[in-house]
């Protein structure tokens, strides 16, 4: 069993939180352990609480076509939420229940090491971006222990506000040219020389 099938076991176990018990599942999260993308939205939804996926309903259906648009597809990237199980009523996540699931994240990004993490939304955008605003900042980058952090608006946002939609789409485009540049920018690093050897002779 992989690390990361072992905390999707933990997670389906785990009760901290009043809304486990209203649970159908618990959506810990899908994806390639070795994905350079990782995608964090708020929380499941009604079609994601049946299925056990996250990002399986209308917004869902959004991102796949925000993926394609970049040649992407959801098997190679990693999606999942701030929070594991959905709020009744589709409420906002409360900020114990953030709390309470903010280790499975963490383990989540320790294990599979994102090249970049896109935040879906405030809620995720509040964990990486503390204190800002997602319309000051949706669409601009922060880079921190060689993680690029890229916040967007949630995609559901576009199936309430049409006016986003086209805001979301042109943030999406921007994410290859910003790995290539990243990419660039490691390849350019002065390789630091080789020690070099002590002659026991040189006086």
């Amino acid at each position: 069993m992989s690390a990361l099938t072992e905390i999707y076991t933990q997670i389906k176990l785990c009760h901290k939180c009043d809304i486990s018990r209203a649970r159908t599942n618990a959506v810990p999260g899908e994806g390639p352990e070795n994905a350079e993308i990782m995608f964090i939205g708020e929380a499941p939804g009604w079609n994601e609480d049946k299925q056990g996926r996250p990002f399986v309903g209308q917004a869902g259906q959004f991102l796949e076509t925000l993926l394609a648009s970049i040649n992407l597809n959801r098997k190679q990237v990693y999606i999942a939420n701030v929070i594991k199980c959905r709020p009744p009523e589709n409420r906002d996540p409360l900020p114990t229940e953030i709390q309470n699931c903010a280790p499975w994240l963490e383990k989540q990004v320790e294990l599979i090491k994102p090249k970049m993490i896109v935040t879906l939304g405030r809620y995720s955008m509040a964990k990486y971006f503390p204190g800002k605003t997602i319309s000051k900042i949706h669409g601009t980058v922060v880079k921190q222990d060689g993680v690029i952090y890229f916040a967007m608006y949630h995609p559901a946002a576009a199936l309430h506000q049409g006016n986003l939609r086209q805001v979301i789409e042109t943030d999406m485009k921007k994410i290859p040219g910003i790995l290539a540049e990243n990419k660039t920018t490691q390849e350019e690093k002065p390789k630091e020389p080789p020690p070099q050897q002590l002659n026991l002779f040189e006086v």
